[in-house]
């Protein structure tokens, strides 16, 4: 170790090992280093910052072969642009950074601590007939190999692509999200956006994913709908008008060749029914329990 440290201190003396000691206090440390580090290589290796993070590593080697043979230009150039290499960075990984601290904006870290404290509604967001409305115009339209495209709201509000395209304000049915996506209509072309029980929009433009490991073989439908899931919360249907199955795009992540039982499964959790939670302290004993009140239940070539 002490070697180390004297080469270090020869060929790069700018990078100091601090000395370490063991006791609970490194320990602690230690675990959410190992914490941090871990889930940010997670996301690395999850986002397009892979690819520019290899490149850096590259070029990391580089500059310590600079400093192990002592290039003076080199290190004084290294330096000296040190700041703009950290600003290009973060300019760079814009999108991944923004992503990552929405992501962590939409944790509910005091989630438990508010249910303790008293009463938690959570109301779903659609009826049990709009579930089955999605459900039935989907099948339908796989089984004629109808090409569509269908964004069902979350969290985060679609309204920014909810204006690229033609505002309808309808209730959910299986006939009308039929009709939309018929061939030769002036609707057909383009995604439809869905809020709790309503048909929003039709025709609306979304952003194409970069993702290079997706099927070469997927046309623009299928890169639009997870390229909505890569930027928002939003949950996408896709049916491919080729081949007639349907795929679920869900936080980036394409799910091909979905069964009507799985399709219904993903639509009841983005319906998140309803659950009334009280906490009652109960018995001569002074006991507490908790006891839930009530439940409510494209590939190639396509446009």
């Amino acid at each position: 170790m002490t070697e180390v440290k004297l080469w270090i201190s020869q060929y790069m003396p700018w990078l100091r090992i601090p000395n370490i000691h063991i006791g609970p206090t490194d320990i602690i440390e230690i675990i959410i280093l190992s914490f941090l580090v871990y889930n940010l290589l997670v996301w690395v290796k999850n986002t397009r910052a892979w690819t520019l993070m290899k490149g850096m590593m590259f070029l990391g080697f580089f500059v310590v072969l600079i400093y192990i043979f002592e290039m003076d230009t080199m290190i004084f150039l290294i330096e000296r642009g040190l700041d703009i290499v950290i600003t290009a960075a973060i300019i760079i990984f814009q999108p991944e950074l923004r992503k990552a601290l929405e992501r962590l904006g939409e944790k509910e870290f005091f989630s438990g601590i508010v249910l303790s404290g008293g009463a938690r509604e959570v109301i779903q967001r659609c009826s049990d007939k709009t579930v089955h409305e999605i459900v039935r115009a989907t099948v339908e339209m796989a089984k004629a190999k109808t090409g569509a495209l269908m964004v069902l709201e979350q969290n985060e509000t679609l309204a920014e692509y909810e204006r690229t395209g033609i505002t309808l304000d309808a209730l959910v049915t299986s006939q009308l999200l039929i009709n939309i996506f018929e061939h030769n209509t002036p609707l057909h072309d383009g995604a439809v956006i869905i809020r709790e029980d309503k048909i929003l929009s039709a025709t609306c433009y979304l952003p194409l994913s970069e993702n290079q490991t997706l099927d070469k073989g997927l046309g623009t439908r299928h890169r639009a709908g997870v390229g909505i899931s890569e930027v928002t919360d939003s949950l996408t249907i896709i049916v491919s008008e080729e081949t007639g199955k349907i795929s679920i795009a869900k936080r980036g992540t394409l799910t091909r060749n979905v069964t009507e039982e799985h399709l219904h499964e993903q639509l009841v959790l983005w319906q998140n029914k309803s659950i009334n939670v009280k906490k009652r302290i109960g018995g001569g004993k002074g006991k507490g329990f908790i006891f839930p009140v009530g439940k409510k239940g494209t590939d190639r070539n396509e446009a």
